[in-house]
């Protein structure tokens, strides 16, 4: 770090957030996921590091986004994504009769504690009136026989981390045999805005495979 001008990151909390935000940005490049496939599947990623202290910045800046889409449940989406992931109720009676319980088969306990899970209910149509870049098919995912999650981007429901497709596997620990008991509003509604992330994270990911080439293409080289 200090062969690139940036303070001590021992002794500097905005130096060291520069190298793990950094870290962050290369490693949701689609590009970089493809090509260094082996070492992230051994759990050994090597992550390069920029030539210069200014595309460590920008990578940085990147990589801050990313932080705050995976953690911030209340981050700032774009007006233009509000349809998506957006709560509705599809049956009066059902809605009213199972409220907010998960009944869907998303999930189900096995042996007493481990959660396995299912394939639960969507149903596939063509987008409509969202940003192309998202794709051309949305789904509308089940809560249960009285609500749906409507709009979700084909590319937002098979969006992973860690090899597990997020969405999907936040329902598998909610449905109702598995949780025991109904989903408050407000967790409900997480659904929405977590989509709205992923929205975000998934027209995020040609900037974050620019940035992954402008720094392989120039990486800091350590002096023999």
């Amino acid at each position: 770090m200090s062969a690139l001008g940036a303070p001590d990151p021992d002794s500097s909390p905005e130096a060291a957030a520069l190298i793990w935000h950094h870290a962050l940005a290369v490693g949701f490049s689609a590009a970089y996921l493809t090509e260094n496939a082996a070492g992230v599947a051994a759990d050994w990623p090597r992550i390069p590091l920029p030539a210069t202290l200014e595309a460590l910045q920008a990578s940085a800046r990147l990589g801050a986004r990313v932080a705050e889409l995976l953690d911030n449940p209340h981050a700032a989406t774009a007006p233009e994504l509000g349809a998506v992931g957006r709560l509705k109720k599809v049956d009066a009676a059902a809605a009213a009769a199972q409220g907010y319980e998960v009944r869907a088969g998303w999930g189900n306990l096995q042996r007493g504690s481990v959660v396995m899970p299912g394939r639960g209910r969507v149903a596939e149509r063509a987008a409509s009136d969202l940003p192309s870049e998202l794709g051309g098919r949305v789904l509308d995912v089940s809560l249960n026989d009285g609500w749906v999650w409507e709009n979700v981007p084909l590319s937002v429901w098979e969006y992973t981390i860690g090899g597990y497709q997020v969405v999907k596997k936040w329902l598998s620990y909610r449905e109702f045999g598995v949780l025991g008991r109904a989903l408050s509003l407000d967790e409900a509604r997480e659904v929405s805005r977590m989509a709205r992330r992923l929205a975000e994270l998934v027209r995020l990911g040609p900037e974050l495979d620019a940035n992954y080439a402008r720094v392989r293409g120039e990486v800091w080289q350590a002096e023999p």
